[in-house]
Parts: structure tokens; sequence; C-alpha cells
């Protein structure tokens, strides 16, 4: 999920409940006209989805071939459609014309499920925040050695060895997050979401250019119908690694939690959820060729060495500046994406403080720092102190467990099943009354404990992965 759309979803749920202004038309729950149409929400979703995920494609496409990743490709589209299918149809409660609206996921959830399972939803997410955290700070801090070793190559020549460690990139990052997690309302700033949908496109189209152009200078491509060759890994490590595979696919396909909030800016008639499905399918239609397209270029460039980071095989590749242009970009977005992302996990941990303690001069000192030229900037002690104690978490965890493909892939694990399929199946059924032990409730069912077995398979190849790390370094 991209910058600006995570940003957008965040505010909607921080939306009064209606527009106060007697001169604009209003729609049915008093808020102003929606007027988002299927091209507009198709737009949002796409901008949304070609993100960070891209990142570890081709290495995920080099674990299973030329046959098995793009059949996962589909598989996860198929499951994708789906399940947003059942999704959208939960927008509004009871009738899905004239039903009570839901303005967020977490909204849907507790209007069809109840209180306790709109909590055991916010803690899934909040601990995908924290692990896309760390995710995004292993993938800058190898963004930011790339940049580099490309300036150290160029110096000193493509034999030059220019080893350095993505360790002080890491906390060079932490550092900027510190200062960066300090802004106040950093989530709403307006240019946040051209930034991020800019640079997300910018490496991404760069990488499957780079892919392409050194399939061109191959003179064909590599890789194997299997993926890769035993030999280059053990079958044990082949297939942990396809299971691994799996994780960071379903990552990319990610974007159901801001389904909801994206329907919430449909006009109707027709009903939004038939506007939602048509917008989705336009949507993974655009964005699945795209991935197959990053994935197997640059897995047809170098085969069974397919590096774990988009960019970092073309290390010596010419234009030097032109990877440069595109880790730059991997770079500027994660910066912005981390702040974005741990918004909701900043707000979780610093509310319920403030409302219980809310006389503590830990929660309402301040300092005021006065800025040349500008406004002073008030400077809460809480804020500092809790802030930097987050980011310092995740820049310790990143140093320790710095698997950039190992970490997305136990993300897409653990985000794929609940918050893709679960939860969308539970509410479809509690919205549609769907008697227990029908047909339909058995196939819904079936394909859950379905999902499950794709989560629990990834995430454990994910974690093996991991242990496999730890024990050869």
């Amino acid at each position: 999920m991209s910058v600006g759309t995570l940003r957008d979803m965040m505010m909607s749920q921080n939306r009064a409940p209606f527009e106060v202004s007697p001169d604009l038309p209003r729609d049915d729950d008093g808020r102003r006209r929606r007027t988002g149409t299927t091209w507009t929400a198709s737009a949002r979703i796409i901008t949304a989805v070609i993100g960070s995920g891209i990142l570890s494609l081709p290495w995920a496409t080099a674990q299973l071939g030329w046959i098995a990743a793009p059949a996962v490709n589909f598989m996860f589209a198929f499951l994708t459609y789906h399940t947003s299918a059942l999704l959208v149809t939960c927008y509004r409660n009871g009738n899905p014309v004239e039903g009570e609206r839901n303005y967020s996921y977490m909204t849907a959830v507790c209007s069809h499920l109840g209180v306790v399972k709109e909590k055991l939803c916010g803690l899934v997410l909040h601990l995908n925040y924290f692990g896309i955290a760390i995710a995004f700070t292993i993938a800058a801090s190898i963004s930011m050695m790339a940049i580099h070793q490309s300036y150290c190559f160029h110096e000193e020549g493509d034999k030059s060895p220019c080893h350095t460690s993505t360790y002080w990139y890491m906390i060079v990052f932490g550092v900027i997050e510190i200062v960066l997690s300090q802004i106040q309302d950093f989530d709403k700033l307006w240019w946040l979401s051209i930034l991020a949908t800019v640079m997300s496109f910018t490496y991404s189209t760069i990488g499957v250019a780079l892919g392409i152009a050194k399939v061109v200078e191959n003179g064909k491509f590599q890789g194997s119908l299997t993926g890769i060759s035993i030999g280059n890994v053990t079958l044990t490590q082949k297939i942990w690694r396809s299971f691994q595979a799996l994780g960071d696919i379903a990552f990319a396909y990610s974007f159901a939690i801001i389904l909801i909030d994206i329907q919430d800016t449909i006009k109707s008639p027709p009903s939004e959820s038939k506007t939602m499905k048509k917008a989705t399918l336009i949507s993974l239609a655009v964005m699945t060729p795209f991935y197959l397209l990053c994935g197997c270029m640059v897995y047809g460039a170098f085969g069974d060495l397919s590096p774990g980071h988009l960019l970092a095989g073309f290390e010596f590749f010419h234009p030097y500046w032109l990877i440069d242009i595109a880790n730059v970009a991997v770079v500027i977005h994660l910066v912005g994406a981390y702040q974005v992302y741990s918004q909701p996990i900043f707000a979780f941990i610093e509310e319920p403080g403030l409302r219980r303690f809310s006389r503590s001069q830990f929660f309402t000192r301040e300092i005021k720092i006065r800025v040349p030229g500008l406004q002073p900037y008030d400077l809460y002690v809480s804020r500092l102190i809790l802030r930097t104690i987050f980011v310092v978490v995740t820049t310790v965890i990143s140093i320790l467990l710095p698997f950039f493909n190992e970490v997305i892939g136990l993300l897409g694990a653990l985000g794929f099943w609940p918050l893709t399929v679960y939860f969308p199946v539970e509410m479809y059924i509690a919205q549609m009354e769907i008697p227990k032990w029908s047909p339909k409730w058995l196939c819904l069912q079936i394909l859950s404990v379905a999902c499950l077995t794709i989560s629990m398979a990834a995430a454990g190849g994910s974690i093996a992965g991991v242990v496999l790390h730890l024990k050869s370094g």
C-alpha cells in the first residue's frame, strides 16, 4: 500500500460526521455528495498497490520458476478479487443500497462482527504496521548502500570491492525517522500522496526497464521452468523458499484494508458495491501484468541469482545515474511511508495515556522551539520519548534481523488470511445472513481454511529463512 492511500485512509477515519455547509449537495448521511467513479477508484487502488511490495517479486519469481510464479500471481489476483467482492458488499449494513454506511474497514468489522472482532482486527493491523516499519528500514538501507556502492564503483572501478554494511544506513534511516516523527500531523501533508505515487512508479518502472535491458544484453532469458536449481540450494531450502515466495507475492496483493475507505468516495447510483467490484477488477487487470512483467523480466535477466531487492542486482549496470535515481526514489518513498504507517501505532500508544493521565506532566509538558522565519514549534516531551523509543526498537530489530525477503514474506503471510480473507468472509456471512452449514457457507469456509493453509505455509517458509540466515551468519 502506498503512502498517499494510507494517509487518505487514516484521515477518512477522523472526518466529521456531517458537512456543515448548507450550500453543498449532500448524500443520505449528511456528508458532502460523493463524486467518485469506477475510474477514480481504480486509480486509487493502483497507486496504493504499486509500492514497496514490488521490490521482492523478482526473488519470489526465481524461487517458483516460469510456470508456478505466474500461476501463483494469478491465484492471488483471483482470491483478492473474490474476497474484495465480498468485502465491498459490507459497506452498508443491511440494505446494500440504503443501509447505514461504514466509513472504514474497522468500522465495518465492528458493525458486522462486534467489538471483540474489531479489537482482534486492530491487533493484526498494528502488528502489520510494526512489521512494515521494520521492512521499510531494511529496504531503505539496502537502497542507501546501493547508492554508496554505485558511487564507489564509478570512482574506483567495477573491480573495487566497495564493501560496506547496511547497519550504518539503518542507523542513519532511524535518525531521520526520529526527527520526522516529531512533525505534527505528518500524515496530513497534502503533497505526500503525489510524492509517494511519483517515487513508487519511478523505481518500479526503472526496475522493469533495467530487467528488459539486461535480457537484451544477455540475448536470452535466464531461469528455468521450476525455479532455483537443486544444487544452488538444498531440496529442503527450495521447499521453504517456495513457501516464503507465497508470502512475498501475497504482500504485493494486500490492499483489502483500504477498499472500504475508497468505496466511501463513490457516488451512487449505481450501488457503491457494484462500482467497487468493477474498479477492483480493472485494478487487478492492470497490476497483475505489471507484477508479472517486473518479476519475470528481472528473473529472466538474472535467473537463479535474482536479487532479493528489485534493484540490488544492477550494481555494475550502466548508466550508474539511472540506478541511483531508482534507489533514491525508493529511499524517499520509504522515508515518508515509514512515518505514515507508524501514525496508527503512535496514536495507539499516545492517546490512551493522554486520556488516562491528562494531568501528567509527561503528557502535557511541551517545549517551544523557535525556528527563524517560522512559527514556534511545540515539542511534546511524551511524543519525543515514546516515538523515539518506537523508532529505536524497529531499528534495532532491523539490525538484528536484516532479512528483507523473509520479513516481507512473514508480513504477507500474517496479513493475507485475516485481513484479505477471514474478516471479509465472516462479514459477508453476517451481512447476507447465510445459514450455518448451508452449501454457500461451507464453500466460504473452505475458501477461508484453504487461504489459512497458504498463509501458514508462507509464514513457515519465512521463519525457516530467518533461522537459516541466523545459523549461517
